[in-house]
């Protein structure tokens, strides 16, 4: 092959989309626990034709749902596309029409200024209904069955993959970035959903720039927003360089406001530049703000300002408190394990409270690498850490917990990831013993095909 030739990563291995979609009924080997029942459901991005884009990004790829349906022992797998205005427009052209992230030096003008909402980063269970999510555009209803698209949810414009749901009143506490008609703009918007899918807030604001904000935190109190120099520019796009970028000399700010005040109100606090991507969990100790989050020192998969190849550091996971009662708006850092990882989870029913469990998974070869070779369990109250490997080769998801029943104590319940199998191609549906990681798979259930690298799941009982 010419050397000249470069090959995209993002649609190489098992980063390449797949192009069925599909119904399996899963060969299942050793005993899924009868208490299992309900349903795993899985995004990320899966292009559905080649990409205009010759700098296409993994983040920009179309939607696809995988299903993995629980019940009696049994798995059933389905698949399908998240038929965004995006898709059905590309489907009716028969082929790829949006530049990624939009980008309009890179789209088709019949596209120019239409909805390029991809909806290929989380999916979440809120007042009934499930909602596929990705960074810019409002959340988008499936039929939690049979994965059917029935369009955009009102949310009163742009919402981030990464709402939180208040454990305690139902509520859906969520925000969205670059949220103005200017694309890749410094405004920010927060907004609440009730328990019964109503909207019933949505404020903006200014942050200290244009950030790639994946992730937030909130506890019972406060919402805290992080602006990290991953920066979005518009000029920088119009001029052939990334939409978005590393610049570390912008600095490193979270905004910390009540979450029943104004916008007006936000506090900002300081910290070395560095990036997240993901929150493990927060919660409030008297007068401090505690969250455990995955640090960069550099953010991963982008490059820098000038369009030069960043740097794909590691994450760990780290401690982050904010005094409100001290004189300093420096955030305290203290890191918590020495395991780069990416993907942190935990015990949901304790949102908002201090958890001791905490899972994620784990880079133990080579750090910074996304294909994940473990999943890991770190007790937050010893200290300790126990964890599953994969051969080489083979690739493990992001683990999503499910509890063994409702009052069971923290912890008590299992793991579920997909693991890809590199020497034959095809992925797994891996069951684990959450708090016995290392004792390997309880049960794994086994596809006639691969699931493409993803990002998030949730499970969804029965």
């Amino acid at each position: 092959m010419d050397g000249d030739v470069r090959i995209n990563p993002y649609l190489t291995g098992n980063f390449a989309p797949v192009r069925s979609e599909d119904d399996f009924t899963l060969q299942v080997t050793g005993e899924l626990p009868r208490e299992l029942a309900g349903a795993l459901y899985r995004n990320g991005p899966n292009p559905q034709f080649e990409p205009r884009d010759p700098n296409y990004h993994w983040f920009g790829g179309d939607g696809m749902i995988h299903g993995f349906f629980v019940e009696n022992g049994a798995v059933r797998y389905r698949n399908r596309w998240v038929r965004t205005p995006k898709w059905e427009l590309e489907h009716a052209a028969g082929k790829s029409l949006y530049g990624t992230f939009g980008n309009p030096m890179t789209t088709d003008p019949d596209a120019m200024g239409k909805d390029s909402g991809v909806a290929n980063t989380n999916i979440v269970w809120h007042a009934g209904r499930l909602l596929a999510l990705e960074e810019a555009h409002a959340p988008f209803e499936l039929d939690p069955v049979t994965l059917g698209s029935k369009g955009h949810a009102a949310f009163g414009g742009k919402v981030t993959a990464h709402p939180k749901t208040d454990p305690v009143t139902g509520e859906l506490v969520f925000f969205g970035y670059a949220d103005a008609e200017m694309p890749l703009s410094p405004t920010v918007s927060y907004g609440v959903t009730g328990a019964d899918g109503i909207l019933k807030r949505r404020d903006r604001f200014e942050a200290p720039y244009s950030s790639m904000i994946h992730d937030f935190m909130v506890t019972s109190g406060h919402v805290l927003f992080p602006v990290l120099p991953l920066t979005g520019s518009l000029q920088r796009a119009m001029s052939g360089l990334p939409p978005f970028a590393w610049e570390p000399d912008k600095g490193a700010y979270v905004g910390v406001m009540a979450r029943d005040a104004s916008v007006d109100t936000i506090r900002w606090f300081s910290t070395d530049a560095c990036y997240v991507f993901h929150v493990m969990n927060a919660w409030e100790d008297g007068q401090k703000l505690i969250a455990d989050v995955m640090r960069y020192d550099s953010a991963p998969l982008f490059p820098n300002a000038d369009g030069s190849r960043g740097h794909n550091a590691a994450a760990y996971l780290v401690r982050w408190t904010f005094d409100l009662a001290g004189d300093s708006d420096t955030i305290k850092e203290e890191k918590l394990d020495d395991l780069a990882g990416e993907f942190p989870r935990y015990d949901e029913r304790y949102t908002f409270r201090a958890n001791r469990h905490g899972w994620f998974a784990a880079q133990s070869v080579k750090p910074g690498d996304f294909r994940s070779n473990a999943i890991a369990h770190i007790d937050l109250k010893t200290g300790s850490r126990t964890q599953w490997e994969v051969p080489m080769g083979d690739a493990v998801g992001e683990p999503v917990f499910a509890e063994r029943s409702a009052d069971a104590p923290e912890g008590d319940g299992w793991l579920l990831t997909v693991v890809h199998r590199g020497a034959e191609d095809v992925s797994e549906l891996v069951v684990l013993n959450a708090l016995d990681v290392a004792a390997g798979p309880v049960a794994t259930a086994r596809l006639p095909c691969r699931v493409p690298f993803g990002f998030h799941g949730n499970w969804v009982a029965a």
